[in-house]
């Protein structure tokens, strides 16, 4: 008698059923609300502090630029962490990115100096994917060395080559040129004549419109395609449940027949090469040159959201948005800056109020604390003193992300060094 046997295969995604097809709907009627209850929110503000640039065109299309490099450094550790991989080197992918993206753009045009941006950051993803998928480096050594080696090579290179060109120094490039921008026709001038008329809710809804379809500069549609791109392969494809499972359980997925190495190493060059899109985001467009220092931590701030995003792509726009609206209205300055105080504590109400609905009492109260102490502060002060204006941003992402934060949970097998055949 012969016996057949089988190799094991790997996972395959379920097949659809109306449960997930209704999860999806609750979601996207969820996320509906949410932007409808935001705009209502920012409408009785404006009015009610009498600062009209809480939701102007101008600070839309703002925040929107701010927090397109964010987001594509959490969208990288989303990829590497989903694998099991750490990623705390995303500064340093985005430095080695910003130094790239300007190289290219110089010598080639904005088109290649995006695909530059990119393969700076995959260098530096390469370096981290050898060290810890191959090498077994602990994540947070490895990541940390990269951001002081992206650091390193980027004074160099810079002092190397933008030294001697016209408009360049050891410490900045000369000016790039940037890639195009595009805006929606015919709107902007009608939308602009309806938010200057100060209508409540019609004025805020068309200020924010035509700040989103006024001169977008192609690498913002480029990053929102690219996390629809990253829901659609995570969730919904069978190389997305691979790459999953490897973060949740490697010896599992080895048992059935997947290349655990092969999965977290693309994981780590797609997040490498993210961050460095990132990178030349803040090059290319935000600032149209190359400095020194130029991230400013924002590989940090782009991991923070993600980890308060739950690591979901979804989570992660948002905690990425809020940030790129308060540093924008923070810019920006006048009497925006003071009415933001008014904005927090009101989003620490309605967090507060959706944490009690879910019974976490704990949370709520907390959160509703924070908000009693910030209306005070506002309704106490005039202004917000400079010194403090400039942590505006941080305080204000870290607290409503924090308060609002579901149970998080990362995947199981982050973080942890993984060897072939050893059961981790």
């Amino acid at each position: 008698m012969t016996t057949v046997t089988t190799a094991p295969t790997a996972p395959t995604p379920p097949a659809a059923t109306p449960a997930t097809d209704s999860s999806t709907r609750d979601r996207v009627v969820r996320w509906a609300g949410i932007i409808a209850g935001g705009l209502v929110v920012l409408s009785i503000l404006r009015v009610v502090t009498g600062a009209n640039d809480l939701d102007s065109s101008g600070a839309i299309a703002a925040a929107f630029g701010l927090a397109v490099p964010i987001a594509l450094a959490g969208l990288g550790g989303l990829w590497s962490e989903r694998a099991g991989v750490v990623n705390i080197g995303l500064e340093g992918m985005m430095i080695l990115g910003t130094w790239s993206s300007a190289f290219c753009a110089y010598h080639w045009g904005p088109w290649v100096g995006i695909l530059g941006g990119a393969v700076g950051g995959l260098v530096g993803g390469l370096i981290h994917a050898i060290a810890t998928v191959y090498f077994g480096v602990d994540h947070i050594v490895s990541g940390v060395a990269l951001n002081i080696i992206g650091l390193g090579i980027a004074k160099y290179l810079a002092s190397r080559f933008f030294t001697h060109l016209p408009g360049g120094g050891p410490t900045q490039s000369p000016p790039l040129p940037q890639p195009p921008q595009l805006s929606l026709p015919f709107v902007g001038d009608p939308l602009l004549t309806l938010e200057r008329k100060r209508i409540f809710l019609l004025s805020d809804l068309a200020g924010i419109i035509r700040g989103l379809t006024t001169n977008v500069s192609v690498l913002t549609l480029i990053t929102l395609a690219l996390f629809g791109a990253t829901w659609l392969v995570m969730w919904r494809t069978a190389f997305g449940l691979r790459l999953r499972s490897v973060g949740e359980s490697p010896a599992a997925a080895e048992s059935l027949g997947v290349n655990v190495y092969r999965y977290k190493f693309l994981a780590v060059l797609a997040s490498g090469g993210l961050a460095g899109l990132g990178g030349a985001f803040l090059t290319l467009v935000a600032s149209n040159l190359f400095r020194d220092g130029q991230t400013g931590g924002r590989g940090y701030i782009g991991l923070a959201a993600m980890i308060f995003g739950n690591w979901r792509p979804g989570g992660l726009l948002a905690g990425s948005a809020l940030f790129g609206y308060t540093d924008a209205i923070r810019l920006r300055g006048g009497q925006s800056v003071h009415a933001v105080l008014l904005l927090v504590a009101a989003l620490l109400v309605i967090v507060a109020l959706w944490q009690l609905r879910r019974g976490r009492v704990v949370q709520a109260i907390s959160s509703l604390a924070v908000a009693a102490l910030t209306g005070w502060w506002y309704f106490t002060s005039d202004v917000v003193p400079g010194e403090l204006a400039g942590t505006l941003p941080y305080v204000t992402t870290l607290l409503v992300l924090a308060f609002a934060s579901q149970r998080l949970r990362m995947p199981a097998a982050d973080g942890q060094v993984y060897r072939k055949g050893g059961g981790h």
